[in-house]
């Protein structure tokens, strides 16, 4: 008894002067100085703590309804002081008592968020019902960024007294029973900052709005900036879109969110919105969009997500770049999860695993949102494919996990069809018997890739070739590898045996096979000219070989089958300064009349000669390529032209 006595005395003197807990002083520097980069964030802190005091009272009056006398309009109000140089942060929360003001203020260990989770957990409470944000402690040190002395005035909902506690964030805290004029506060708390002098920015009002905007724009209660009014305004529109129910919001809303999260550059209207709400480990809502139209910088190497990561509605950063994966950069919105600490670092977000799980939930989640598009409205899906495509396939590249729904999502050309593209699911059901590969060319320009001469020997069997246009592809294809146990097959590299595929022609023909076999035992008359060739183009090429790929062209240029693909090389050559280390192989068309007509002139070394570099010009301008002498070609080919009409 003698020693509450004591207590009780002890609190009611005039002023108490105390020290912060061991290495207090040593933290409050860091969180004054270091841990946050941007200085505003020290009113978004601030702000959420008024907001969780008022969740509080709110939770603890539907237990204690005489905590207050009538149902409070709950508030924060932010008002400044220029002559003083103060910016004050008030709310009608349920404010602390002297002891809490003890334990909450005077150690940065110390939440009161925290502690009430934990009762509530304890409780087997519902912690949904009260949407609880920001702490006491780290959050609440941030004004000691800008401010040089901080005062704090609370009362208790249901006590008598107030309490004043004061602080320079450095030598400790004073703490005193509050006068009759300041304990007239019926419940909260109310801060003070006495700013610095580099700090007298934070009594514009401009600059105050702002950072409400872009920082505390969602908290549920309202945020008013000046002195009470009748006509006044929140600074805040006290509405978090995402945490309605989908059934309570209109197209209208959504078009506008969408428009407010894309910082109004976006033209558009969303192609597909994402609504949703996790739960489980851990718990976070989305609201994202997929624009139908690109964004000028998509491909920008410097380009940034443009999803925004709030923790429980108070905006945390939009620069979080292990938040989505690279190849969904095209997504715009909103993640809000309640299983993140304001406090977080943008270094520690970027490997912390509550944010590679909802990385995780994000692709997955899309992914199956567009694979229902693609089955419901396969117009819309084309349109955001066209679009947006070459960035889903760099998940290909580097996204194992997700391969196989990647796949699904994939549309090519083909020349099955000039006009639509297919996937790889319909390519399959069209393969011929016997097929056992998913045939592909590659490069920039789809009309030329359809006259290619090297697909020309597949085209002409029926067998269905896909056209790659995208430089992405090139990649992917090396990891993928294989779609349903079907490898995919360049036809632009190695020797391609169709000798076991039953082709269009070989239904029409069923001696199809024996001709083929006569017609190798024809070949033999070739050799000569092969070895001439091979002789003459030993240093440009690797070798001069009979081709199966070909029908109406003399010739074409393949990679080696160590070799690197034809456009592969192209682009490395392009991006990488890649320099080739095989040569290419010059495959030629024993049917053609021009390869026929050469062998008769075997023992003519001079048209041999000026014909083998003739025939190699022929397939690198076939591939696109420029010839590496163009004067000797205009020569030979001259020389050609000449006698061939003098004959």
């Amino acid at each position: 008894m003698a020693k509450e006595t004591a207590t009780k005395k002890s609190k009611e003197t005039k002023s108490q002067t105390k020290q912060f807990e061991a290495d207090v002083g040593r933290l409050l520097d860091i969180v004054a100085n270091a841990l946050y980069s941007n200085r505003d964030v020290f009113l978004r802190e601030l702000i959420s703590n008024a907001a969780d005091a008022c969740d509080r009272l709110r939770y603890e009056t539907v237990k204690n309804p005489e905590l207050v006398s009538s149902s409070p309009d709950y508030q924060i109000r932010i008002t400044t002081d220029k002559d003083k140089n103060t910016l004050t942060i008030a709310d009608n929360g349920i404010g602390m008592s002297h002891d809490e003001l003890v334990e909450n203020l005077g150690t940065i260990a110390k939440s009161g968020t925290r502690a009430l989770m934990e009762q509530l957990k304890s409780q087997n409470s519902d912690k949904d019902s009260l949407n609880l944000i920001g702490q006491f402690g780290v959050g609440f040190y941030a004004s000691f960024m800008v401010a040089n002395k901080v005062t704090v005035t609370s009362r208790k909902a249901g006590e008598k007294d107030a309490w004043i506690w004061e602080s320079d964030g450095r030598t400790g805290y004073t703490l005193s029973k509050a006068s009759d004029k300041s304990s007239s506060l019926p419940h909260g708390t109310v801060i003070t900052c006495h700013l610095k002098e580099d700090a007298r920015e934070y009594i514009e009002h401009a600059k105050l709005q702002n950072i409400i905007t872009q920082w505390s724009d969602h908290i549920d209660l309202p945020v008013f900036l000046g002195e009470e009014r009748d006509d006044e305004t929140p600074a805040n529109t006290a509405k978090a879109l995402w945490t309605r129910t989908k059934s309570d919001i209109s197209d209208e809303d959504y078009a506008h969110f969408y428009q407010q999260v894309s910082n109004g550059l976006s033209m558009d209207t969303p192609a597909l919105t994402l609504h949703w709400r996790a739960e489980g480990i851990i718990e976070y809502t989305g609201l994202l969009f997929v624009p139908s139209a690109r964004p000028w910088d998509l491909y920008d190497p410097s380009r940034k997500n443009a999803l925004k990561l709030y923790v429980k509605r108070v905006f945390i950063t939009d620069q979080c770049e292990n938040l989505v994966f690279p190849w969904l950069r095209f997504l715009r919105g909103v993640i809000d999860t309640q299983d993140l600490s304001l406090n977080i670092s943008r270094e520690m977000l970027q490997t912390n695993p509550v944010v590679t799980k909802i990385r995780n939930g994000i692709a997955t989640k899309t992914l199956k949102e567009l694979q229902t598009l693609a089955e419901k409205d396969n117009d819309k899906y084309m349109a955001f494919w066209n679009e947006f495509g070459p960035v889903l396939k760099e998940g290909l590249y580097d996204a194992r996990d997700y391969t196989q729904d990647l796949l699904k999502l994939c549309y090519f050309y083909s020349t099955h069809d000039t006009e639509k593209q297919t996937t790889l699911a319909d390519y399959v059901s069209r393969m011929k018997e016997g097929q056992k590969k998913i045939y592909f060319i590659s490069g920039e320009n789809l009309q030329t890739l359809r006259n290619s001469p090297q697909i020309e020997g597949l085209v002409s069997r029926g067998i269905e070739v896909l056209l790659f246009k995208d430089t992405i592809d090139d990649f992917w294809i090396p990891t993928v590898q294989q779609y349903e146990g079907f490898e995919f097959t360049s036809v632009t590299k190695g020797q391609i045996d169709l000798s076991e595929i039953e082709g269009d022609e070989t239904k029409t023909d069923k001696n199809a096979k024996a001709k083929d076999k006569k017609k190798e035992a024809d070949t033999s008359s070739l050799d000569p000219l092969l070895a001439q060739l091979k002789t003459i183009l030993k240093e440009d090429v690797e070798d001069v070989r009979l081709s199966s790929r070909l029908t109406d062209s003399p010739v074409c240029l393949v990679a080696s089958d160590t070799g690197v693909d034809i456009h592969m090389e192209r682009v490395l050559k392009i991006h990488q300064h890649y320099t080739p280390e095989s040569k290419r192989v010059l495959e030629i068309n024993p049917d053609h009349a021009l390869v026929k007509a050469l062998s008769g002139q075997s023992d003519n070394k001079a048209i041999i000669n000026d014909a083998a570099y003739l025939l190699l010009d022929q397939a690198r301008i076939a591939l696109g390529e420029q010839v590496p002498d163009p004067n000797a070609f205009a020569r030979r080919l001259t020389t050609f032209m000449s006698k061939g009409l003098a004959a």
